[in-house]
């Protein structure tokens, strides 16, 4: 299946080599493991493995297609070759190309032109085998890591690969999930199926017939036993690691001069009863949570993926504001109104490393990023520079220091976002699964930090997914599993677990003491996947029709200028609204930053008409009667036109649109037009901008827990911190860019081909219904229109 020889790859021109001849042959059916330390080229390899990248020199065959040899890429043989060969990425979102998790299974198979009954087949039993077939309706951008993670992979196993490439699948999974991943790739290997994967996990090397280690850009094999010793914290690893952050931490050691907590310690963070709900759920992600943690102890908490950790993290962080309940952090009560110096007061005190490494890291480079918090704090230059020095050597980050954060593996990105938020001295520091896809030396980087840090005093919440981590770093576990939660406290090695109830977590003396905390309790509803577009009349017509439709009313209302036709067109709204099953608060919420804008636009516009009677004057400029009925009807009919196309959003998928619309366009192929492609691309914008809104909403987040002047500075600041976004969003996007060419080229995706499209077109009594209805529109609007006693005009 594979064929490597005499293999180089460098990122910089030649000056250093990631891979450097490595020669790899991979016979059918085989089940190799890659592994390696964070940034030894793994994922490099197995991209290349995978046929989305060539090398720079040396030979390539895959699925049997000579793909690179001495003449260079063969694109031919390149493009045949991926048909039989699939790819988990390391960052799921990456290769996630649509908004409904069915749509996405099926995007590889219709590329790939299965037949309509057998694409149903294979997203079924795709989605069955990653135990995700309740999510079918759900939109992935809206789950868990974990959960994206699976989305990702039954895309890959939808195509029936020969070949499949794995880039740590299982670093977001909890435990449970993982073991389903590994329970499936040994169904995939029964089946003869040729297996590459990529880990850091020594359990998952048990069914390996090889095992390969990367080390210095060479590829060598090695034994299972030498492996799992390289891949494992073992004693004398261990001990290895706590000796060399002794030495670094007694020669620079401003990073851990926290003093430790005297006397009652007291309560560091609590939750009271509280709730949260995302703005576009029907479901709480955290119901009635009631937990206390004290100053000075660890806590680990636990869980399946969704079951709400990363949400607690935000609201223990104030970057979210709870449904109901309160919580207090450090004695900063009511985090869902803040003043500014409570805020501060926050921002000083509570350290977050998010789920995501690559979105806190927005600096152009490792050093100025784990600069900005300190800076923010008002410290010396001397003091700034001497922290960022501790911190990256702490890290094993110091060579790295001039480098941009984002040219770090994915791995060395976590390490960078650790070491940003240490070096700002939190007394409370949050982790959002810190280890996940570090080697085993950087987790015992971390592990050794966090029991340097606890012991002197700080406060550490950590989420994981690793029991064993748990058992070594926690004072007391909380598992949240979707219905309730429960601790189970550590002493001496014993183990309690308590009883489903409503209490808080506290540190005791007694051993036998149990504790407990209550998630979810009786909300056995929010295990429920929340559907991408709600079921409904409007949201059933076939996209066609909509698309025709609707462009129809927008043109008509940019046409409104009476009273009478403004209300025609809210009485549509109001019935395209009851038709399609949208909350209007949800809508509203939606255009809300359309609709200041076009309040704005319309003010603007009415003190500047200078026609008809004076109404009355502001600082000196008239408002007319003119220029007030020129607002209202500008304001109106904007709103009007953003509120259709987002009616038009919330019933109609990404693909279906793109269904529609290259249905439409395909008549204009015979003059060169290429329908389907621009009809991909309208689907990807649809797809990527709310991500790119979102990627800089985490910007500011992280700017935010640094002590960032965006949500405490003056407006000047503020508006300079809000500047600063572009460059890392724009960057981000490049990056997007990047990886969406790659998971097109995964999904075999091709200019030109022929491809099935699995939803297919037909219209029906309830299309044409609907087409009657905007006909009887159409008319009264004319009527209106050609009215004689119109006051407007």
């Amino acid at each position: 299946m594979a064929d490597l020889r005499s293999v180089r790859f460098s990122y910089d021109g030649g000056r250093s080599w990631i891979l450097d001849d490595v020669n790899l042959r991979i016979a059918a059916g085989e089940r190799i493991c890659l592994i390696g330390r964070n940034g030894s080229g793994k994922s490099t390899l197995a991209r290349l493995l995978a046929g989305l990248v060539a090398p720079d020199s040396g030979s390539v065959q895959l699925a049997g297609y000579g793909v690179f040899d001495e003449n260079g890429s063969q694109p031919a043989q390149y493009r045949t070759a991926r048909r039989r060969i699939g790819a988990v990425f390391q960052n799921p979102m990456d290769q996630i190309v649509t908004t409904v998790v069915s749509d996405d299974v099926a995007f590889g198979p219709e590329n790939l032109a299965f037949k309509r009954s057998r694409i149903t087949e294979q997203v079924d039993s795709s989605l069955a085998s990653v135990d995700m077939r309740d999510f079918a309706n759900a939109n992935p951008s809206r789950m868990s890591g974990g959960q994206q993670q699976r989305v990702a992979m039954a895309g890959i196993l939808a195509m029936a690969p020969k070949m499949v490439v794995l880039d740590e699948p299982t670093a977001m999974l909890d435990s449970e999930a993982s073991m389903d991943v590994m329970q499936t790739l040994d169904a995939l290997q029964h089946q003869g199926v040729t297996i590459v994967h990529v880990t850091h996990k020594p359990q998952e090397l048990s069914d390996a017939d090889r095992i390969l280690e990367l080390t210095g850009g060479h590829l060598r094999e090695t034994s299972r036993s030498d492996a799992i010793a390289l891949l494992s914290t073992d004693e004398a690893t261990e001990q290895h690691a706590h000796e060399q952050i002794e030495r670094l931490t007694e020669s620079t050691p401003a990073v851990l001069e926290t003093e430790s907590v005297q006397g009652d310690p007291g309560p560091a963070v609590s939750f009271t009863h509280v709730s949260y709900r995302y703005p576009q759920s029907s479901v709480d992600a955290i119901h009635d949570l009631s937990l206390t943690i004290n100053r000075g102890k660890t806590i680990a908490i636990m869980g399946r993926n969704g079951s709400g950790k990363s949400t607690l993290t935000k609201l223990m962080a104030a970057l979210r504001k709870p449904t109901n309940g309160t919580i207090t952090v450090d004695g900063v009560g009511n985090l869902s109104k803040l003043s500014k110096r409570d805020r501060k007061r926050l921002r000083s005190t509570l350290g977050l490393v998010m789920q995501r490494p690559e979105q806190q890291l927005f600096a152009s480079t490792v050093e100025q990023d784990v600069a900005y918090g300190p800076r923010n704090l008002g410290l010396s230059e001397d003091e700034v520079a001497h922290r960022v020095e501790t911190s990256l050597k702490l890290l094993g980050l110091d060579r790295f220091a001039n480098r941009s954060p984002f040219s770090l593996s994915g791995g060395q990105q976590r390490l960078a976002a650790i070491a940003g938020i240490i070096a700002c001295q939190p007394q409370i520091l949050v982790l959002d699964e810190p280890c996940a896809g570090l080697d085993a030396e950087a987790t015992i980087r971390i592990e050794e930090l966090i029991g340097t840090l606890r012991q002197k005093g700080v406060t550490i919440v950590l989420i994981t997914h690793s029991r064993g981590q748990a058992y070594r770093l926690a004072d007391q576990i909380v598992t949240l599993d979707g219905a309730a939660s429960r601790t189970v406290r550590l002493d001496d090695g014993s183990q309690t677990v308590s009883q489903t109830g409503t209490a808080s977590i506290n540190s005791a003396d007694n051993a036998q003491d149990t504790q407990t905390a209550t998630t979810h309790r009786g909300s056995p509803q929010t295990s429920q996947p929340e559907t991408s577009v709600p079921s409904s009349r409007l949201g059933r017509l076939d996209p066609r029709v909509k698309l025709l439709s609707f462009l129809a009313l927008m043109f008509s209302s940019f046409a409104m200028g009476s009273p009478q036709e403004l209300v025609l067109g809210a009485i549509m709204i109001i019935g395209l609204i009851v038709l399609g099953r949208i909350s209007p608060l949800q809508l509203l919420s939606k255009t809300r930053g359309f609709l200041i804008i076009f309040i704005i636009l319309g003010i603007f516009n009415m003190l500047f008409v200078r026609s008809g009677d004076t109404l009355v004057s502001v600082f000196g400029l008239p408002i007319t009667t003119d220029g007030a009925i020129s607002a209202i009807l500008s304001i109106c009919r904007l709103t009007l036109v953003i509120l259709l196309g987002a009616i038009l959003l919330e019933t109609t998928t990404p693909t279906t649109l793109t269904d529609g619309f290259d249905s439409m366009l395909s008549p204009f192929k015979r003059f060169g037009l290429h329908s389907q492609e621009t009809a991909l691309v309208m689907s990807l914008a649809l797809r990527f901008v709310p991500t790119l809104s979102d990627e800089a909403k985490t910007v500011v987040e992280a700017q935010a827990v640094r002590a960032g002047s965006i949500e405490t500075g003056s407006p000047r600041a503020r508006i300079r911190a809000a500047a600063a976004i572009i460059v890392p969003v724009f960057a981000g996007a490049i990056r997007h860019a990047d990886n969406l060419a790659l998971a097109l080229d995964a999904r075999c995706y091709e200019e030109g081909i022929e491809r099935t499209h699995w939803h297919q077109l037909k219209l029906n009594k309830r299309d044409l219904a609907f087409l009657a209805l905007c006909l009887i529109y159409a008319v009264a609007f004319i009527g209106f229109h050609t009215m004689p006693w119109q006051p407007w005009r």
